[in-house]
Protein backbone atom coordinates (compact mmCIF):
# COMPACT_ATOMS: atom_id res chain seq x y z
CA UNK A 1 0.00 0.00 0.00
CA UNK A 2 2.01 2.99 -1.15
CA UNK A 3 0.08 5.43 0.27
CA UNK A 4 0.40 4.33 3.99
CA UNK A 5 3.01 6.22 6.02
CA UNK A 6 5.67 4.67 8.63
CA UNK A 7 4.29 3.86 12.04
CA UNK A 8 4.65 7.00 14.54
CA UNK A 9 4.13 5.20 17.52
CA UNK A 10 4.16 1.70 18.64
CA UNK A 11 0.89 1.79 20.63
CA UNK A 12 -1.65 0.04 19.21
CA UNK A 13 -5.47 1.34 19.17
CA UNK A 14 -9.37 0.63 18.00
CA UNK A 15 -11.34 2.43 15.73
CA UNK A 16 -14.50 3.71 16.75
CA UNK A 17 -16.07 0.98 15.26
CA UNK A 18 -14.15 -1.37 17.90
CA UNK A 19 -11.54 -2.96 15.41
CA UNK A 20 -7.92 -3.09 16.05
CA UNK A 21 -6.46 -0.12 13.69
CA UNK A 22 -2.75 -0.65 12.36
CA UNK A 23 -0.79 2.23 14.40
CA UNK A 24 0.61 3.39 11.46
CA UNK A 25 -2.60 4.93 9.98
CA UNK A 26 -4.23 7.66 11.47
CA UNK A 27 -7.14 8.61 9.84
CA UNK A 28 -9.18 11.21 10.67
CA UNK A 29 -12.34 12.41 10.01
CA UNK A 30 -12.95 16.21 10.22
CA UNK A 31 -16.80 17.51 10.46
CA UNK A 32 -16.87 21.15 9.80
CA UNK A 33 -20.44 22.33 11.36
CA UNK A 34 -20.77 26.35 12.70
CA UNK A 35 -23.42 27.12 13.83
CA UNK A 36 -24.39 29.95 11.64
CA UNK A 37 -26.92 29.38 8.73
CA UNK A 38 -29.05 31.57 6.53
CA UNK A 39 -30.44 29.18 4.10
CA UNK A 40 -31.70 26.87 6.99
CA UNK A 41 -31.61 28.17 10.80
CA UNK A 42 -29.92 26.23 12.74
CA UNK A 43 -29.19 23.56 9.71
CA UNK A 44 -26.42 21.35 11.39
CA UNK A 45 -28.99 19.95 14.14
CA UNK A 46 -32.19 20.03 11.82
CA UNK A 47 -33.52 16.27 12.20
CA UNK A 48 -33.77 13.58 9.16
CA UNK A 49 -35.36 10.65 10.64
CA UNK A 50 -35.41 12.28 14.22
CA UNK A 51 -31.64 12.44 13.81
CA UNK A 52 -29.20 16.04 13.34
CA UNK A 53 -27.12 16.27 10.33
CA UNK A 54 -24.40 16.37 12.60
CA UNK A 55 -25.40 13.39 14.19
CA UNK A 56 -25.84 11.58 10.75
CA UNK A 57 -22.68 12.27 9.44
CA UNK A 58 -20.55 11.79 13.16
CA UNK A 59 -22.41 7.92 12.55
CA UNK A 60 -21.39 7.27 9.28
CA UNK A 61 -17.86 7.94 9.97
CA UNK A 62 -17.54 6.04 13.37
CA UNK A 63 -19.20 3.13 11.04
CA UNK A 64 -16.53 3.17 8.78
CA UNK A 65 -14.01 0.60 9.02
CA UNK A 66 -10.80 3.38 8.00
CA UNK A 67 -11.47 5.93 10.15
CA UNK A 68 -9.88 5.82 13.51
CA UNK A 69 -10.68 9.19 14.96
CA UNK A 70 -14.00 11.18 14.38
CA UNK A 71 -14.03 15.28 14.99
CA UNK A 72 -16.43 17.86 14.67
CA UNK A 73 -15.13 21.67 14.03
CA UNK A 74 -17.83 23.56 15.41
CA UNK A 75 -18.67 27.02 17.30
CA UNK A 76 -21.90 26.38 18.32
CA UNK A 77 -22.07 24.79 22.02
CA UNK A 78 -25.42 23.25 20.85
CA UNK A 79 -23.94 21.51 18.22
CA UNK A 80 -21.30 20.72 19.90
CA UNK A 81 -23.08 18.61 22.51
CA UNK A 82 -25.00 16.53 19.97
CA UNK A 83 -21.65 16.03 18.15
CA UNK A 84 -20.49 14.58 21.76
CA UNK A 85 -23.82 12.46 22.29
CA UNK A 86 -23.19 10.83 18.65
CA UNK A 87 -19.63 10.36 19.73
CA UNK A 88 -17.33 12.34 18.11
CA UNK A 89 -14.79 14.50 19.51
CA UNK A 90 -15.26 18.35 19.66
CA UNK A 91 -12.80 20.86 18.00
CA UNK A 92 -14.21 24.43 19.32
CA UNK A 93 -13.29 26.66 16.44
CA UNK A 94 -12.38 29.89 16.69
CA UNK A 95 -14.50 33.14 15.47
CA UNK A 96 -11.90 33.62 12.50
CA UNK A 97 -12.51 30.64 11.12
CA UNK A 98 -16.55 30.42 11.54
CA UNK A 99 -17.58 33.52 9.11
CA UNK A 100 -19.32 32.83 5.60
CA UNK A 101 -15.77 33.80 3.96
CA UNK A 102 -13.93 31.20 6.02
CA UNK A 103 -13.25 28.11 3.87
CA UNK A 104 -13.92 24.43 4.65
CA UNK A 105 -10.41 23.59 4.38
CA UNK A 106 -8.86 26.58 7.18
CA UNK A 107 -11.84 24.53 9.61
CA UNK A 108 -10.01 21.83 8.92
CA UNK A 109 -6.34 22.42 9.19
CA UNK A 110 -7.02 23.71 12.41
CA UNK A 111 -9.18 20.72 13.87
CA UNK A 112 -6.21 18.58 12.54
CA UNK A 113 -3.59 20.73 14.71
CA UNK A 114 -5.85 20.53 17.48
CA UNK A 115 -6.61 16.45 17.15
CA UNK A 116 -2.66 16.11 16.81
CA UNK A 117 -1.54 18.79 19.63
CA UNK A 118 -4.46 17.15 22.24
CA UNK A 119 -3.60 13.54 21.55
CA UNK A 120 -0.06 13.95 20.87
CA UNK A 121 0.16 11.71 17.93
CA UNK A 122 0.32 13.08 13.85
CA UNK A 123 -2.65 12.62 11.22
CA UNK A 124 -1.47 10.40 8.45
CA UNK A 125 -4.68 10.88 6.22
CA UNK A 126 -7.50 13.44 6.73
CA UNK A 127 -11.10 13.34 5.64
CA UNK A 128 -13.35 16.37 5.24
CA UNK A 129 -17.26 15.43 5.95
CA UNK A 130 -20.18 17.44 5.42
CA UNK A 131 -22.88 17.26 7.17
CA UNK A 132 -25.03 18.77 4.62
CA UNK A 133 -25.12 15.42 3.13
CA UNK A 134 -28.12 12.95 5.07
CA UNK A 135 -27.75 10.26 2.89
CA UNK A 136 -23.71 9.56 3.13
CA UNK A 137 -22.74 5.82 3.90
CA UNK A 138 -19.51 4.39 5.86
CA UNK A 139 -19.00 2.61 2.53
CA UNK A 140 -19.06 6.42 1.11
CA UNK A 141 -16.44 7.38 3.86
CA UNK A 142 -14.41 4.17 3.56
CA UNK A 143 -14.15 4.89 -0.58
CA UNK A 144 -12.44 7.90 -0.39
CA UNK A 145 -10.51 6.79 2.62
CA UNK A 146 -9.41 3.86 0.75
CA UNK A 147 -8.57 5.47 -2.66
CA UNK A 148 -6.03 7.23 -0.37
CA UNK A 149 -4.33 5.01 2.07
CA UNK A 150 -4.26 1.72 -0.43
CA UNK A 151 -4.59 3.22 -3.65
CA UNK A 152 -2.01 5.37 -3.49
CA UNK A 153 -4.27 8.92 -4.30
CA UNK A 154 -3.21 12.04 -2.94
CA UNK A 155 -6.95 13.10 -2.56
CA UNK A 156 -10.29 11.89 -3.31
CA UNK A 157 -13.87 12.56 -3.69
CA UNK A 158 -17.24 11.17 -3.46
CA UNK A 159 -18.80 11.77 -7.09
CA UNK A 160 -22.20 10.41 -9.25
CA UNK A 161 -23.02 9.65 -12.70
CA UNK A 162 -24.28 12.63 -14.63
CA UNK A 163 -25.78 12.71 -17.76
CA UNK A 164 -27.57 15.48 -17.73
CA UNK A 165 -26.62 18.58 -20.37
CA UNK A 166 -25.63 21.83 -18.35
CA UNK A 167 -26.56 25.10 -19.90
CA UNK A 168 -25.31 28.77 -19.00
CA UNK A 169 -26.98 31.83 -19.78
CA UNK A 170 -25.01 34.42 -22.45
CA UNK A 171 -23.55 37.28 -20.07
CA UNK A 172 -24.25 35.43 -17.04
CA UNK A 173 -22.98 37.84 -14.12
CA UNK A 174 -20.43 34.94 -12.65
CA UNK A 175 -18.46 34.69 -16.09
CA UNK A 176 -17.82 32.72 -18.82
CA UNK A 177 -17.72 32.50 -22.17
CA UNK A 178 -19.75 30.34 -25.34
CA UNK A 179 -17.34 27.96 -26.11
CA UNK A 180 -18.41 27.83 -29.58
CA UNK A 181 -16.80 31.37 -29.59
CA UNK A 182 -19.79 33.19 -30.68
CA UNK A 183 -19.57 31.92 -34.48
CA UNK A 184 -23.20 31.14 -34.55
CA UNK A 185 -24.63 33.32 -36.81
CA UNK A 186 -25.15 35.79 -34.40
CA UNK A 187 -27.61 33.99 -32.29
CA UNK A 188 -27.81 34.76 -28.67
CA UNK A 189 -28.92 33.65 -25.27
CA UNK A 190 -27.74 29.77 -23.53
CA UNK A 191 -24.80 27.84 -24.83
CA UNK A 192 -23.94 24.53 -23.76
CA UNK A 193 -21.07 24.06 -21.44
CA UNK A 194 -20.42 20.52 -21.60
CA UNK A 195 -21.54 19.90 -24.82
CA UNK A 196 -22.45 21.19 -28.16
CA UNK A 197 -25.86 22.58 -28.79
CA UNK A 198 -25.79 21.31 -32.44
CA UNK A 199 -25.04 17.96 -32.05
CA UNK A 200 -27.14 15.79 -29.32
CA UNK A 201 -25.95 12.54 -29.36
CA UNK A 202 -27.08 9.65 -27.62
CA UNK A 203 -26.19 8.92 -24.06
CA UNK A 204 -24.49 6.29 -24.38
CA UNK A 205 -22.19 7.90 -27.07
CA UNK A 206 -21.63 10.81 -24.61
CA UNK A 207 -18.72 10.86 -22.41
CA UNK A 208 -19.27 9.90 -18.91
CA UNK A 209 -19.37 13.28 -16.81
CA UNK A 210 -19.13 12.84 -12.91
CA UNK A 211 -20.74 15.07 -10.45
CA UNK A 212 -19.18 16.16 -7.17
CA UNK A 213 -21.33 15.04 -4.32
CA UNK A 214 -20.20 17.35 -1.97
CA UNK A 215 -20.32 14.53 0.46
CA UNK A 216 -16.80 13.55 1.32
CA UNK A 217 -13.38 14.38 0.74
CA UNK A 218 -10.07 12.27 1.64
CA UNK A 219 -6.42 14.11 1.60
CA UNK A 220 -2.95 12.79 2.26
CA UNK A 221 -2.79 14.75 5.49
CA UNK A 222 1.11 15.81 4.72
CA UNK A 223 0.53 17.16 0.96
CA UNK A 224 -2.88 18.81 2.46
CA UNK A 225 -0.75 20.82 4.69
CA UNK A 226 1.24 22.08 1.58
CA UNK A 227 -1.24 22.86 -0.33
CA UNK A 228 -3.50 24.28 1.66
CA UNK A 229 -6.83 22.82 -0.45
CA UNK A 230 -8.54 19.62 -0.69
CA UNK A 231 -7.84 18.63 -4.35
CA UNK A 232 -3.96 18.49 -4.89
CA UNK A 233 -1.56 15.48 -6.65
CA UNK A 234 -3.70 12.87 -8.11
CA UNK A 235 -7.26 13.37 -7.59
CA UNK A 236 -9.50 9.70 -7.52
CA UNK A 237 -13.13 10.21 -8.28
CA UNK A 238 -14.96 7.56 -5.77
CA UNK A 239 -18.39 6.79 -7.11
CA UNK A 240 -21.30 6.62 -5.26
CA UNK A 241 -25.23 6.07 -5.91
CA UNK A 242 -26.91 8.80 -7.28
CA UNK A 243 -30.43 8.43 -5.74
CA UNK A 244 -28.36 9.39 -2.67
CA UNK A 245 -27.25 12.84 -3.97
CA UNK A 246 -28.80 15.66 -2.01
CA UNK A 247 -27.18 18.72 -0.18
CA UNK A 248 -29.26 20.48 2.34
CA UNK A 249 -28.58 24.00 1.51
CA UNK A 250 -31.96 25.38 2.06
CA UNK A 251 -35.65 24.53 3.29
CA UNK A 252 -36.83 22.70 0.12
CA UNK A 253 -33.62 20.19 0.51
CA UNK A 254 -34.44 19.52 4.06
CA UNK A 255 -37.92 18.76 3.09
CA UNK A 256 -37.20 16.48 0.51
CA UNK A 257 -34.52 14.82 2.87
CA UNK A 258 -37.11 13.88 5.54
CA UNK A 259 -39.59 12.68 2.51
CA UNK A 260 -36.59 10.07 1.35
CA UNK A 261 -35.29 9.28 4.68
CA UNK A 262 -37.82 6.55 4.91
CA UNK A 263 -36.53 5.16 1.19
CA UNK A 264 -32.79 5.92 1.80
CA UNK A 265 -32.21 4.82 5.35
CA UNK A 266 -33.29 1.04 5.54
CA UNK A 267 -34.15 -0.52 8.54
CA UNK A 268 -30.80 -1.40 10.58
CA UNK A 269 -28.77 1.39 8.72
CA UNK A 270 -30.29 4.30 10.45
CA UNK A 271 -27.97 6.13 12.72
CA UNK A 272 -29.49 5.69 16.48
CA UNK A 273 -31.38 8.65 18.15
CA UNK A 274 -29.19 9.24 20.98
CA UNK A 275 -29.60 13.22 20.67
CA UNK A 276 -32.35 13.26 23.58
CA UNK A 277 -30.74 14.94 25.84
CA UNK A 278 -31.36 18.54 27.17
CA UNK A 279 -28.51 20.96 25.28
CA UNK A 280 -25.72 21.93 27.08
CA UNK A 281 -25.18 25.56 25.73
CA UNK A 282 -24.18 27.20 28.95
CA UNK A 283 -21.94 23.94 29.43
CA UNK A 284 -17.96 24.55 28.92
CA UNK A 285 -16.74 22.65 26.87
CA UNK A 286 -13.85 19.41 27.67
CA UNK A 287 -12.00 17.85 24.85
CA UNK A 288 -13.06 14.44 24.19
CA UNK A 289 -11.92 11.29 21.91
CA UNK A 290 -14.97 8.25 21.20
CA UNK A 291 -13.44 4.98 21.92
CA UNK A 292 -16.87 3.37 21.47
CA UNK A 293 -18.01 0.71 18.84
CA UNK A 294 -19.14 2.21 16.27
CA UNK A 295 -17.88 24.03 2.38
CA UNK A 296 -21.29 23.49 3.74
CA UNK A 297 -20.75 23.62 7.33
Amino acid sequence: MNAVRPAHAAESRRCPNGRAAPAARRVLAVIPARGGSKGVPAKNLAEVAGVPLVSRAVHACRVAALVTDVAVSTDDPDIAAAARTAGAEVVERPADLAGDLASSEAAVLHAMDAHEARHGHPVDTVLLVQCTSPFLTAEDVDGVTRAVVEDGADSALTVAAFHGFVWRADGDPAGGTDPAGGTDGGAEGAYGVNHDRYHRPRRQDRPQDLLETGAAYAMAAPGFRKAGHRFFGRTEPVRTDPARVLEVDDPHDLARARALAPLLDPEGTRPPDRTSQPRQSDQTEQPHQSNQPHQHD
